[in-house]
């Protein structure tokens, strides 16, 4: 990350924000520019707080213009990426901890999954939710926009259940059933298969259109806590709590194993937290929280660990890329989320 400033900014008191260096001492703005720059951000490293509880999930909307954080404390807060990253909305409705977000492709909806056992739509522009969405029996751990059909959803849960859901209709339109809890779901780039991980270790792809099981992805030891598809469609990457980020070929036709890599040097901790990974938007770099309250990302071709970022003072639960330049956004136990920018052209080796 690029070293110096840094920006504290409270949603409960951005009257007061000030520019901060590393070491704490009080610096104006214009001497923050002084610092080489590589992205459009307020300054090279910001962290934001203001909810109340454990942050499990923070999300990028797909323009990067906006952030959707999800707490503990039930509350889902929207932000400004850019300028003084204000706090614009907070949208409240859940009865239960918000586990995962996801915006829609066109940035119209944002999706909630809860403890609360239900699914929640939200209008992104005035913050009113538009459905409160049923269909799981219990926790819900996971939710996930296609990238196809700005309607369509996946989400999976505690009950053994992964559900498609069109938001124009009341209950699910589809449901696969497995015989373990299910913490994690996502899409193929085309929106035919879904893919999904829980407490059997395993990774598996669904053909949505047939239900059936196109493949299982075999190599981890522990619970699957994240899946997630890369940029141009070719490749998994699964997060499990046995301390081990890997990839997967998923192209329609591989002759051959289609495990393609190991990532290590991110462990889950004792805590145990369903931990989140992400690719970068040119799908060179990995980057995930860790129990170890450090940011890690490696080369996505040399395994290497790229940068190590410090600063929060809890379990890092999830990682977030930006679409268009290298930001990287984390949220964290410690009730804060960091955006900070890195310069690759320092790290590619």
């Amino acid at each position: 990350m690029s070293s110096g400033a840094l920006i504290e900014t409270n949603r409960n008191n951005n009257e007061n924000n000030k520019l901060i260096l590393s070491q704490g001492s009080a610096v104006n703005q214009a001497d923050a520019q002084t610092v080489q720059r590589t992205s459009g951000l307020f300054a090279p490293i910001i962290q934001l707080s203001g909810q109340e509880g454990e942050l499990n999930t923070c999300k990028f909307s797909t323009s990067g213009e906006y952030i959707a954080s999800g707490s503990f404390d039930r509350t889902i807060f929207l932000w400004n990426t850019y300028g003084e990253c204000k706090n614009y909305n907070v949208l409240k409705g859940h009865s239960g901890a918000i586990l995962e977000l996801d915006w829609s492709q066109d940035e119209s909806f944002i999706y909630s999954a809860s403890t609360d056992k239900t699914v929640g739509v939200w209008d992104a522009n005035t913050g009113e939710r538009l459905k409160r969405m049923k269909g799981h029996q219990n926790i819900v751990n996971s939710v996930c926009a296609s990238k196809t059909n700005n309607d369509t959803l996946v989400t999976s849960g505690d009950d053994n259940l992964i559900n498609i859901w069109d938001i124009r209709t009341k209950g699910p339109v589809n449901t696969i059933e497995e015989k373990y809890q299910v913490i994690a779901s996502c899409w193929s780039l085309d929106g035919n298969t879904v893919f999904s991980g829980g407490i059997d270790n395993h990774v598996k792809a669904w053909d949505i259109r047939t239900n059936s099981l196109l493949y299982t992805l075999k190599g981890h030891t522990d619970t699957i806590t994240c899946l997630r598809i890369s940029p141009d469609g070719n490749q998994l990457l699964s997060n499990s709590m046995d301390n081990r980020v890997m990839t997967w070929n998923v192209k329609s036709f591989v002759s051959g194993e289609r495990f393609n890599k190991c990532f290590e040097g991110a462990p889950h901790g004792f805590e145990k937290n369903l931990i989140k990974s992400c690719w970068s938007s040119d799908g060179l770099f990995i980057a995930s929280g860790s129990g170890d309250r450090s940011v890690t990302i490696w080369n996505s071709n040399t395994q290497a660990i790229a940068y190590k970022l410090p600063g929060h003072k809890g379990c890092v639960n999830e990682v977030d890329w930006h679409p268009k330049e290298p930001i990287v956004l984390s949220c964290s136990n410690d009730k804060t989320m960091f955006l900070g920018e890195i310069n690759p052209e320092e790290v590619m080796f």
